[in-house]
């Protein structure tokens, strides 16, 4: 299906708000960046705000499909899979023009727990949470929960530390704690 002016337009503003994040971002600057007239824009989403929950939908939807994927391409075991997040996270930090995670970055801007933006970022990190936690449970840890919430705050630990750059390796860091975790969770390797 071909995509819509406005699917054109929340991708377009998707890249601008990952480069100069949201604040900095005015609807002169996405104006311009995009191609489409602030008039326009407005056609679509009646506030900024609003163009801004797209953006994180459509990169929500992008990122968890692209890390589903990717997971089951990198190994094939759930095990396997828990522990190729941080290969995963590897590949994605030396990738030019890596910037962080879009969602810590948005749920710092907006940081009132009850604002659409910081919400729409938490849900984003739940249900980041509840993959890891399945792939746990079908690993076969006791507490997949427990192991799901270590295994994410070293995930995220490592996103902030690349984005950082204070460490020449942080997904392989995190990927050697991580399979500590495991081992210790299901089981020596």
């Amino acid at each position: 299906m071909r995509p819509t002016k406005r699917d054109e337009l929340v991708a377009k503003a998707l890249s601008a708000f990952y480069r100069t994040g949201f604040q900095a971002t005015g609807m002169d600057r996405l104006a311009a960046e995009t191609g489409v007239s602030k008039t326009s824009i407005y056609k679509h989403f009646r506030t900024k705000e609003e163009l801004i929950l797209a953006a994180l939908r459509l990169r929500d939807e992008q990122f968890r499909n692209f890390r589903t994927r990717r997971l089951e391409a990198l190994a094939d075991t759930p095990r396997g899979q828990l522990l190729a997040i941080f290969d995963l996270l590897g590949e994605w930090f030396r990738q030019d023009g890596f910037r962080g995670c879009m969602f810590i970055k948005a749920s710092a801007e907006y940081q009132e727990p009850e604002h659409p933006i910081h919400a729409q970022s938490a849900e984003h990190k739940r249900l980041l949470f509840v993959h890891v936690r399945k792939l746990a449970e079908q690993a076969g840890a006791p507490d997949p929960a427990a192991l799901a919430r270590a295994l994410m705050l070293l995930e995220e630990g490592a996103i902030v530390t690349a984005h950082l750059g204070y460490a020449p390796d942080p997904a392989g860091d995190a990927k050697a704690a991580a399979r500590v975790l495991i081992a210790a969770a299901l089981g020596p390797w």
